[in-house]
């Protein structure tokens, strides 16, 4: 469920790249910084049974 969990984060993430980098005309760095805000927030969301 954890990889899920993060994948939808990355894609929203992603989406709103798109969205912030057409309007500030830049949507390579918007792209690359939506992926990565998006999987961050998605693994500190994500389900931590595997840690001890």
């Amino acid at each position: 469920m954890k990889e899920s969990k993060m994948s939808l984060w990355a894609g929203i993430g992603l989406l709103a790249g798109i969205i912030i980098g057409n309007a500030t005309d830049n949507v390579g760095l918007w792209i690359a910084l939506g992926l990565c805000f998006g999987a961050g927030i998605g693994s500190v969301l994500g389900d931590n049974k595997s840690k001890p």
